[in-house]
């Protein structure tokens, strides 16, 4: 009998977890960063290169992701067909309105490893636009990895309590009064202390 409690522990050990992330708000590469870690199964004790321990990564909503600064006019993602002329590029948004989910596909499959198991760990990502998930996935799903980022609140999501309540730097009140205590440069420059 003890045996086979043995087997079983062997059978979860080397059992296949589904994980859930949800991309809502997201940077792309914080979303590859963390979805490679739970693909390779570098998150468990027995990983080794060799050995292929990964799990099931479930990412919903990848049409909501973010990206900081002006990335969706600035980065270009580029192919080639093999063909002479056969040179593409796109912009982000470009590549966004046509799939929702292939920004997301390439940052994770540009982080995985280069090697002839990145095509078989791909296979274990499972991308959905919104967050509408297969029954026979969502059965699976055992876990779901915390969002990197925190998930900025809209401004009319803020309560007029929250509003009241958060510091002013300026009020117009005080600049209508003249309640600046520096009026000219001259007393700017006099104000300074001696060196």
């Amino acid at each position: 009998m003890a045996s086979y409690s043995r087997a079983a522990q062997q059978w979860a050990t080397f059992g296949r977890a589904w994980y859930l992330l949800d991309a809502k708000m997201q940077p792309p590469g914080k979303i590859a960063a963390a979805t490679v870690l739970r693909l390779e199964g570098r998150h468990k004790p027995i990983y080794h290169a060799l050995n292929d321990c990964g799990d099931h990564v479930v990412i919903i909503n990848t049409r909501h992701i973010a990206f900081s600064g002006n990335k969706w006019e600035q980065k270009v993602y580029s192919s080639h067909t093999g063909y002479p002329g056969g040179f593409k590029q796109v912009t982000a948004t470009q590549l966004h309105l046509k799939d929702p989910t292939a920004i997301v596909k390439l940052a994770v499959y540009r982080m995985l490893p280069k090697n002839l198991q990145r095509r078989t760990l791909m296979q274990r990502l499972h991308l959905f636009p919104e967050d509408v998930i297969p029954e026979d996935i969502e059965k699976n799903l055992l876990q779901e990895i915390p969002q990197p980022r925190a998930v900025p609140k809209r401004l009319d999501e803020y309560t007029p309590e929250e509003i009241a309540a958060f510091p002013k730097v300026w009020t117009p009140s005080q600049a209508a009064q003249g309640g600046c205590e520096i009026s000219s440069p001259g007393d700017a420059q006099n104000s300074l202390p001696s060196s």
